[in-house]
C-alpha cells in the first residue's frame, strides 16, 4: 500500500476530506444560521451569541469598505484573543481583504518590518499598543489604524473597572486624537451591518501568516481560502465523535498564531462550540475556566500541559469535562501526556504542522494506536514522504527531510519567489524537518535540519536528548542546543528548569548520570545550566535559537 497510515485511522475518519468550496468567512455565517441563539463567545464574563458575533462581523466588513478597502488589501490584526479579534478576522475576509496576523508582543521594529513587508493598508490594534505604531508611523505604508481595548468587550461593571485597574498598575495608555486613527466602538456603532459580501475565488489569498522568525527574518506564508477551509475540515474529520453545538473550546492559544487560529478559533467556530477566550495564558485562570465552563476541548502546547500537571492541588480540581486535546508547536514529552490523561481522563494527542500548511499535517489517532515519540499519521487528503537530498523517497526507517502535499499547503511566500521555489517542489512542501516513517505509516520528527548538532562528526538531535531529560522526576522544562566547541566543532548544552521542590537538591551530576544510563556517550550534554525559565515564543514554544545566541554572545565576551 502506498499509504500505510490509512489502516490505522480511527473508525469514521475518511481517507479524503470533503470541504466547502467557499470563502472562509462562511464558517461563521453557517453557524449564525444554524445556532443563532447559541453562545459563540464567553470573554471574561461577557457572552456573545452566534447571531451577535456575525452581526459585529458584518458591521466591521462594511466599515472597512466605507473606509476604502479594495479587494486584496491587507489588514493587519494586532490583538489578543478577544471578540474584536474574531469580528476583525472574519470581517476582513467578508469585505474582500487579506488578514495579516500580527503578534501583539512585537516590538516597534518588528511591527514596522511586517507592515512594510505586507504592505498593510489597515491596522487593527490594541489601544495599549498605540505607542509602538506611533514610533514607526512615518516608516510604514499603513493608512488607517483602528484601536480597541479589552474594556470594549467587557460586561458592566468590568468595562469601567478595567481602565482604573490598568491606571493603578501604570499600564494605561491615553490614545490621542490622530488623523490616522479610528475608534473601534464608535466605528461599529455608526455602521450598519450591511456590507457588500466579497465572494473571492477559494484559491485567492486570505491570510499572510508570518513564520515565527526562529530561523531568520519572518516571511509571510500565503494561505488561501481553500488552504484554511480545507485544514479546519481535515481537523474536524480527525475527531468524528465531537458534537456540533455542544462542545466548549478553551481559546487560550493565541489566535494570531496559525495553530491557535485553526485549531482553536476556526475549528471551534466550525463546530458551533462556545469559545471561552482568555487574552493570555495564566494557569490559574485556565483551570478556573475549565471548571466554570465545563470545557471539553483544550488545544495547547507542551508548556501549557506541564503547567497544568504541576499546578498545586490539581488532583482535587473539577477538570474531567475535558474530552480531547491536540498538542502542537513543539514535541510532547511522553511523561507529560501520560500524567495529563491520568488527571483528566481526556485524550491528549501530539500533532504536527507548520505555518506553510495552515498548519496541521499530522496527528496521532485520538482513540486508536499511538506510538511514543510519534507525530502520528498524515491527516485525510495529506500525502507525506521522507526524502533524501536528491528528492528521492526513502524507505521506512530511514531519516530524511519530511515533505507534505495537500489542499492545505500554501501558495508560496509573499514577495519571495526564490524562497518559494526552494520550499515548494513539484507540489510538495519541504518542511525543513528531519523525519522517518515506520512500516505502519507513523511519522517521527527526528529534528529540525537547522537544530541538528554535529559534534565530533556525530549527528545529534536535540529532541532525543530532551525526551530523556523530561523522564527525570525533577525536570519541569528542558531544552538542548549545540554550542561551539574548539575540539568537537559543537558540543551539547542542556538548559533545565527544575520543579520548585527539587531546586537546590538536584545537581548537574545527577542529571548527567541519569542521561548516561539512557544515551550514547556522545549525546550526553557536556554543559549544563539551570534556569528559572526558558525563552519562548508567544504560543509557548521553547526557543532553542535564542539559547544558542545567548551562549554565543557569552563566549565572545569571555574571549
Amino acid at each position: 500500500m502506498d499509504r500505510p497510515w490509512y489502516a490505522h485511522y480511527d473508525p469514521g475518519v475518511p481517507h479524503e476530506v470533503d470541504y466547502p468550496k467557499k470563502p472562509l468567512y462562511h464558517l461563521l455565517e453557517a453557524q449564525a444560521e444554524r445556532f443563532p441563539e447559541h453562545p459563540a463567545v464567553d470573554f471574561l464574563g461577557r457572552r456573545i451569541r452566534y447571531q451577535e458575533l456575525w452581526q459585529s462581523t458584518r458591521r466591521f466588513a462594511r466599515a472597512l469598505q466605507d473606509l476604502g478597502l479594495a479587494p486584496g488589501d491587507r489588514v493587519a490584526i494586532m490583538l489578543p484573543n478577544s471578540p474584536q479579534y474574531l469580528a476583525a478576522f472574519y470581517g476582513t475576509l467578508l469585505a474582500g481583504g487579506v488578514v495579516v496576523n500580527t503578534n501583539p508582543l512585537y516590538t516597534a521594529h518588528e511591527l514596522a518590518h511586517q507592515l512594510r513587508d505586507s504592505g498593510a493598508k489597515f491596522l487593527v490594534m490594541l489601544d495599549l499598543l498605540w505607542p509602538r505604531f506611533a514610533e514607526v508611523e512615518s516608516e510604514v505604508p499603513t493608512e488607517l489604524v483602528i484601536t480597541t481595548g479589552i474594556q470594549d468587550a467587557l460586561p458592566f461593571p468590568k468595562n469601567l473597572l478595567y481602565p482604573l485597574k490598568m491606571k493603578r498598575e501604570g499600564k494605561w495608555v491615553e490614545v490621542p486624537e490622530h488623523p490616522k486613527r479610528r475608534d473601534w466602538k464608535t466605528l461599529l456603532r455608526n455602521t450598519p451591518p450591511e456590507p457588500t459580501p466579497a465572494e473571492p475565488d477559494i484559491d485567492e489569498l486570505a491570510l499572510l501568516q508570518y513564520t515565527g522568525g526562529t530561523t531568520g527574518t519572518p516571511k509571510g506564508a500565503m494561505l488561501t481560502h481553500r488552504n484554511l477551509m480545507a485544514n479546519v475540515h481535515q481537523v474536524l474529520a480527525w475527531a468524528p465523535g465531537l458534537e456540533p453545538g455542544r462542545e466548549v473550546m478553551l481559546g487560550v492559544l493565541p489566535f494570531f498564531h496559525v495553530y491557535g487560529m485553526t485549531v482553536s478559533m476556526n475549528f471551534g467556530i466550525a463546530l458551533g462550540a462556545k469559545l471561552v477566550l482568555l487574552p493570555r495564558f495564566d494557569i490559574k485562570q485556565v483551570i478556573q475556566a475549565i471548571e466554570r465552563h465545563k470545557v471539553t476541548l483544550f488545544p495547547g502546547v507542551p508548556t501549557m500541559y506541564v503547567a497544568f500537571n504541576t499546578f498545586p492541588g490539581i488532583e482535587k480540581r473539577d477538570i474531567r469535562s475535558i474530552k480531547v486535546c491536540i498538542s502542537g508547536a513543539a514535541p510532547l514529552p511522553v511523561e507529560v501526556q501520560e500524567r495529563f490523561e491520568k488527571l483528566t481522563g481526556a485524550k491528549l494527542v501530539e500533532g504536527y504542522g507548520l505555518s506553510e500548511a495552515a498548519p496541521v499535517t499530522h496527528c496521532n489517532p485520538i482513540y486508536g494506536k499511538r506510538k511514543k515519540g510519534s507525530i502520528g499519521l498524515p491527516l485525510p487528503s495529506v500525502d507525506a514522504r521522507v526524502l533524501d537530498p536528491e528528492f528521492r523517497p526513502l524507505p521506512p526507517g530511514e531519516a530524511g527531510e519530511l515533505a507534505v502535499m495537500g489542499p492545505n499547503v500554501m501558495k508560496g511566500y509573499w514577495n519571495r519567489p526564490e524562497e518559494s521555489a526552494a520550499a515548494l517542489r513539484e507540489g510538495w512542501l519541504l518542511t525543513g524537518d528531519i523525519a522517518r516513517m515506520d512500516e505502519e505509516g507513523y511519522f517521527y520528527i527526528v529534528d529540525r535540519k537547522k537544530d541538528m548538532i554535529i559534534a565530533g562528526g556525530y549527528n545529534i538531535y536535540p529532541r532525543e536528548v530532551e525526551e530523556v531529560l523530561y523522564q527525570h522526576e525533577a525536570v519541569r522544562e528542558a531544552a538542548v542546543a549545540g554550542v561551539p566547541d574548539p575540539y568537537r566543532g559543537e558540543t551539547v548544552k542542556a538548559f533545565v528548569v527544575l520543579k520548585d521542590e527539587y531546586r537546590g537538591k538536584v545537581t548537574e551530576g545527577d542529571l548527567e548520570a541519569f542521561a548516561r544510563e539512557r544515551l550514547a556517550p556522545y549525546k550526553v550534554p557536556k554543559l549544563w545550566e539551570f534556569r528559572d525559565e526558558l525563552p519562548k515564543t508567544a504560543v509557548g514554544k521553547i526557543l532553542r535559537r535564542r539559547l544558542r545566541e545567548e551562549e554565543l554572545r557569552r563566549q565572545k565576551k569571555s574571549e
